[in-house]
Formats: structure tokens, C-alpha cells, sequence
């Protein structure tokens, strides 16, 4: 990317099965790395500001481009993105350097991938960071059922389950879909959904993203978006090419990963950073309470004046965040 002089050219690894695209910048024998994880839509390049700024810290940095996204292989199997395949492809990605342990740093889904590393690989976690994502224990029920109770069918995750039509809605304008995303939330309100007015149902946000997408029209949508244009024709770029179907991916499994999850501890024993960003609507501060029941060894640290995209609205703020935990639980 010639405009962004910072932004590493990606290398390439074998792991669990694919090829993984992977950002690296800092001293590689600095011990932790951190592996940085993003959420949807994103990429690794949402990662932009903390792979350059960590490294001054003495930090070794390594971003992939997650399975389904970016320059990584996108398999065509629905089954091929649960989580089983989510976290056995980090453990790769170590295999693949040489590396024993890392921090796993996730947002957004990322943030769920990054702790079940915790739960499911606690040998190769020295450290897991969470941004905005809380630890969640396993729920009573198949939680796509419970959210269709809850919220309805235009709930976007229960939404997500239909095959096709998401994909095609997001993809039929990527240009709006990223604006309608990449905002920050509007001065002076209680964050909204995308910064839109969600429906309520049952006295909780139904968040029918799919209609909000076609609804959406950007000449009228007055939120600030966080990104220079040269940092959203990257996203435009990225998903024209890939489109949608392999992130959303990853939420056609949340039935699987409820099944096959039954036999593990809702414990982690790494020690762990939960990064909370104050005006977030889809993961809110109190989000993260009671997390200490499952995740003993934990500090909170919150961000203000961020809404949901936390690592590239308050870049330096996160920055920081990490480095600073990062020096106080590693100090050698």
C-alpha cells in the first residue's frame, strides 16, 4: 500500500489448512509478541495504528488477515469457520514463527476468538487482551434460538443465518456499507446501533442490520467517520474483492460452537486486559461485568469518547493501554 509508507508488506504461512496473510513489524525476538486479531468487517489494517506504534515500545507485532478476510484463503465449507478452526489457525500462525506463547489481542470478534484461546489453548496464551469483546461463559442454550426469542428474525446475527442474503445486502454497496460502519458515535446522545435508530423489542436493541443497510443513505448521515479517504478506499478496495460471506461466516456458527463447547471449563487463567470503550453500543461497558468469576487474573481499563471501532477511534489511547499492561505483567 504505497499511501500508508508504515503499513508492512504482508508475509505468508501455512496453518491449519490455509494460507494466512500476516503483518509483522518490531523486534521478533522480543518475548510475548503480540498477535493482534480483528473483528467484522475489518482486516489486519485495523490493526494500522498499534503495529506502528507498539513496536516503539519494544513490542514484536503480528496481524493476520483472519480466515475468510483480507488476502487469507476463504474455504468454502460454512463449518470451516468455527471456532475450533478460528483458534486452531493462531496456533499455526505460532507453529509457523517459532514462537511457544504470544498475547492474543482481539476486537470485536476477535475479542471471542482471543479468549477462547484462553479456554481452549491456555499453553501458547501467555496474555489475552480483550478490546471491547467481554469473556462470555458458555450460554444455557443454543444462543441463536435464544437471541430469535429474544429479537426476532431481523436481529442481524439471527439474520445472518439465511444464507446469501446478508452477503448480498453488504455487498451490493460496499462504499455505503463501510460508511455506514466506520462512524463515530453522534456528540452528546446515547450510542445507537451503527449510529442508526435501532428497533426495540422486548425492551432490548434488535439491530436489523440488513434493512438498515439497504435504508441507508450517506449524504444524511452527519457522524464523523475516523477514517482519512485514503484508509477507507483500503476497506472499499479490500471488501469488493472478498466480499462478505467469509466474516459472516463465522456467525453461521454460533450453534456449532455452542454444541461442541460443552466439554470445556468457563475458566481462563492467563492474565488478561479488558479494554472497554465507553459509548459503545453493541458491546458496552457493562458488558464486561462479572468477568472476574472467569477470568481471575484481570484489570479493566476504559477508553472515553470511543464508540465501537476503539483501536482506530482512540488509537493512542489504546495504545497506550497495552503497553502499559504489557510492561507491568511482563516486566523482563
Amino acid at each position: 500500500m504505497q499511501s500508508f509508507p508504515d503499513w508492512p508488506a504482508p508475509n505468508f504461512v501455512k496453518t491449519n489448512g490455509i494460507r494466512m496473510a500476516v503483518y509483522e513489524a518490531g523486534p521478533p525476538d522480543a518475548r510475548p509478541p503480540i498477535v493482534l486479531c480483528h473483528g467484522f468487517p475489518e482486516i489486519a489494517f485495523s490493526w494500522r495504528h498499534q503495529l506502528r506504534d507498539l513496536p516503539k515500545h519494544g513490542h514484536y507485532v503480528l496481524a493476520p488477515d483472519q480466515r475468510g478476510y483480507g488476502l487469507t484463503d476463504r474455504p468454502e465449507a460454512v463449518e470451516d469457520y468455527d471456532l475450533e478452526h478460528l483458534c486452531a489457525d493462531l496456533v499455526g500462525l505460532l507453529d509457523a514463527k517459532g514462537i511457544q506463547q504470544a498475547v492474543f489481542c482481539g476486537h470485536d470478534w476477535g475479542g471471542f476468538v482471543v479468549w477462547q484461546m484462553g479456554l481452549r489453548h491456555p499453553d501458547r496464551c501467555a496474555g489475552i487482551i480483550g478490546v471491547n469483546t467481554p469473556f462470555t461463559p458458555r450460554a444455557p442454550a443454543d444462543p441463536i434460538e435464544i437471541m430469535r426469542k429474544r429479537m426476532g428474525e431481523e436481529m442481524y446475527i439471527v439474520h445472518f443465518q439465511k444464507p446469501g442474503e446478508a452477503d448480498a445486502a453488504l455487498a451490493k454497496s460496499v462504499a455505503n456499507t463501510m460508511d455506514l460502519f466506520m462512524r463515530r458515535p453522534p456528540p452528546g446522545q446515547a450510542p445507537q446501533s451503527a449510529g442508526l435508530s435501532s428497533e426495540r423489542q422486548g425492551g432490548q436493541s434488535v439491530f436489523p442490520l440488513v434493512r438498515m443497510v439497504e435504508a441507508y443513505q450517506p449524504q444524511f448521515d452527519t457522524r464523523e467517520t475516523f477514517l482519512t479517504d485514503a484508509e477507507r478506499q483500503v476497506f472499499i478496495d479490500t471488501f469488493t474483492r472478498t466480499g462478505f460471506t467469509g466474516g459472516i461466516n463465522w456467525y453461521r456458527n454460533f450453534t456449532r460452537n455452542w454444541t461442541r463447547s460443552a466439554h470445556i471449563k468457563d475458566h481462563i487463567a492467563a492474565p488478561s486486559l479488558m479494554i472497554m470503550a465507553e459509548l459503545d453500543a453493541v458491546l458496552p461497558p457493562s458488558a464486561a461485568d462479572g468477568m472476574e468469576a472467569y477470568v481471575p487474573n484481570l484489570e479493566k481499563k476504559l477508553i472515553l469518547g470511543s464508540g465501537h471501532w476503539t483501536q482506530q477511534e482512540k488509537p493512542d489511547d489504546v495504545t497506550a493501554a497495552i503497553a502499559d499492561w504489557m510492561k507491568r505483567t511482563f516486566p523482563a
